[in-house]
């Protein structure tokens, strides 16, 4: 009985794990594509600044991305595995 909650409890864990990653690879491309596109924009029409729009536009769906996570992270193999073992050991003590 144990070993299956154990189970649940790591699948549980992994999905929040996998969410987390999901998260930062949003927020390393939304960084990235926006400074693209402000070098575009610098580079091809500095009198108007039209990047802003797709970077409030965006930032808007990144902020309710990470409020949805609402956690912070490393970016490792090992910090996954740390944090799937924090998250199963507060799933055992309730």
């Amino acid at each position: 009985m144990e070993q299956i909650n154990n189970k649940e409890a790591r699948a549980r864990a992994e999905r929040r794990v996998d969410a987390l990653s999901g998260f930062y690879s949003h927020l390393l491309t939304y960084c990235l594509v926006n400074a693209g596109l402000f070098l575009i924009n610098y580079l091809s029409s500095p009198h108007h600044l039209w990047f802003f729009y797709p970077l409030f536009g965006w930032g808007t769906g990144l902020l309710f991305h990470g409020l949805s996570i609402c956690r912070r992270g490393l970016w490792c193999e090992a910090w996954r595995e740390r944090k799937i073992a924090e998250l199963m050991e507060k799933e055992n003590l309730k």
